[in-house]
């Protein structure tokens, strides 16, 4: 994954890594509204929810308590458990989703032990220096005082015991999840704070741990037996053996009143069930809105990634990524800003599904300007604020904290992906060390003007785009060794910024030869001619040899 930096942009811990082609999406949801359900459709579908939701709650009880000691045989034993209570294609279902859950908790404990883990070694650091001690670009300093100082080194045992906790739980194999949901669990003691009452808390409560979900099967009828869709639209569901006597269709089948036309993809789901492809289905309900949902995914093939070098032809389009806004800027393949900047702003306060449609919206413009521009690619920067999300990393910065926090980078990225995929565009990753830094110091202000301000997050967009082409940051690189009179002299890789005139020629030499009026005085901008191992002046020694006695 790392290679050597080019032309001087090796960081001093070590080599940047490598842009990347980020693969395409492997898999495709699309959803669509329950319409015209009736009072006894709604029925049967509360009643298998909430029965299978039970039996879902009891299968991860037992995965729970099985713990790292779970094999394929104590799986198959699960799944008889409840095929009687169901059927053997619900069992399968809720067993898998069980197995999944079991391993996000895992996940998300392995990432919190390496968030405390980094606040413990954080707080030791700075303990162990002098109250006052200077910090550096990498490691913070010494507390600023005394009292400081006593109230880290009392949560420095906090955090030791915590981490002992979750070290034994990690080790054991638990993992505490909720079915539900832990923030609305919590909405039950807060219930004036959550604008809810009692009875919306309990119906919210009740449809977050319904399960009406059926996994596709190849080879079956429409891509699916337990919850099947036909290709006009007709909904039916396999009822579980307990309900069977509400089946209105044979072989234990409910069917909903409810038609389903997917607008979206609709073609390629209709060849899928046509072909008896897997197809899987959720059924859930919008307890705010009052509306019943249903969406299907399956796999797909997923699209060969193009090569780096195929990705940077006809240039890129550099974006960074910020709490409220893209910044973009067109580059062509030799790293050279087209045109003006843009930006796509989204809002990421409100409910989760006003932070997707506010980051789709922002996506789906960059976009559409990335295709009016025809680059092949987007360049991005591979962020992940896993472990930096910290307060014992930031200090005081809490403000800076709740930024990083909150910006959805995993889902952002994922969204970009997908949606680019669609538009035959591909996403280049790089390595985010520096981009604002070196951006704003190489980049913000020669592309400044009178009628055109750049930002910092502008400039940052150009190093980005720059990397993810190959190209070094900065604007200037240091000549051949042996370059006319510089010879390995003087010339460094970046002429300062506060250098007057860095970007016109050398001034010539003053001498009174020169005011007495050479043969190209009027040539404002011959600069220096010097450019021989000889002494003097090439002006002056012409001007010389003209004076000489027996050359008239």
């Amino acid at each position: 994954m790392k290679q050597s930096a080019t032309d001087g942009e090796r960081a001093t811990t070590g080599a940047f890594a490598a842009p990347f082609v980020v693969a395409g999406p492997s898999g495709v949801a699309v959803r669509d509204r329950l319409k015209g359900l009736t009072a006894q459709d709604e029925r049967v579908l509360r009643l298998a929810g909430a029965h299978l939701g039970s039996l879902a709650g009891r299968d991860l009880k037992v995965r729970c308590a099985d713990g790292l000691e779970h094999d394929a045989q104590r799986w198959a034993v699960r799944k008889r458990e409840l095929t009687g209570e169901s059927s053997a294609r619900w069992a399968g279902s809720i067993t898998k989703a069980t197995h999944d859950q079991w391993a996000l908790a895992r996940r998300g404990l392995l990432a919190h032990l390496r968030s405390l883990e980094a606040g413990v070694a954080t707080i030791e650091h700075r303990l162990s220096l002098p109250i006052g001690a200077p910090g550096s670009k990498r490691a913070p300093g010494g507390y600023r005082s005394r009292r400081e100082w006593f109230a880290k080194s009392r949560r420095l045992g906090v955090l030791r015991d915590r981490l002992a906790a979750e070290r034994a739980d990690w080790d054991a194999g638990r993992v505490h999840v909720v079915r539900g949901g832990h923030r609305l669990l919590n909405a039950r003691h807060h219930l004036n704070e959550a604008g809810l009452t009692q009875e919306q808390w309990r119906e919210r409560w009740e449809a977050r741990r319904w399960f009406l979900r059926a996994d596709g099967e190849s080879g079956k009828r429409y891509g699916n037996e337990t919850i099947r869709i036909a290709p006009g639209g007709e909904v039916s569901i396999r009822l579980p053996a307990p309900l069977g006597y509400l089946a209105n269709a044979p072989h234990g089948r409910y069917v909903l009143a409810a038609r389903v036309a997917f607008r979206h993809r609709g073609t390629e789901w209709a060849d899928r069930i046509t072909a008896d492809r897997a197809v899987a289905y959720r059924i859930h309900l919008d307890v705010e809105r009052g509306r019943w949902y249903i969406t299907a995914s399956w796999q797909r093939v997923t699209a060969p990634t193009p090569p780096l070098e195929t990705a940077r032809v006809r240039g890129m389009i550099g974006v960074d990524t910020n709490a409220d806004h893209f910044a973009a800027w067109h580059l062509d393949r030799h790293g050279n800003p087209v045109g003006d900047p843009k930006r796509f702003g989204y809002d990421l306060s409100g409910d989760a599904a006003h932070r997707d449609a506010q980051v789709r919206h922002a996506i789906t413009g960059l976009l559409h300007w990335a295709a009016d521009c025809g680059v092949a690619a987007i360049a991005i920067e591979d962020l992940d604020f896993a472990a930096e999300k910290t307060r014992e990393k930031h200090g005081r910065r809490k403000r800076f904290r709740q930024l990083i926090s909150g910006m959805p980078t995993g889902r952002l990225r994922a969204r970009l992906v997908a949606m680019a995929a669609e538009a035959g565009l591909a996403i280049v990753a790089v390595d985010p060390a520096y981009t604002s830094t070196w951006g704003a110091q190489h980049w913000r202000e020669p592309m400044s003007s009178k009628t055109r301000r750049v930002s910092r997050h502008d400039a940052a967009s150009i190093a980005i785009g720059r990397r993810a082409l190959g190209h070094p940051i900065r604007r200037r690189t240091a000549p051949p060794r042996h370059h006319q009179s510089d010879d390995r002299g003087h010339r460094t890789v970046q002429t300062g910024p506060g250098t007057l005139g860095r970007e016109g020629p050398r001034h010539p030499v003053t001498e009174p030869v020169h005011d007495a009026g050479p043969p190209d005085a009027g040539n404002q901008n011959a600069g220096n001619q010097r450019v021989q191992h000889r002494s003097g002046h090439a002006q002056h020694r012409d001007m010389g040899s003209e004076l000489t006695p027996g050359h008239c």
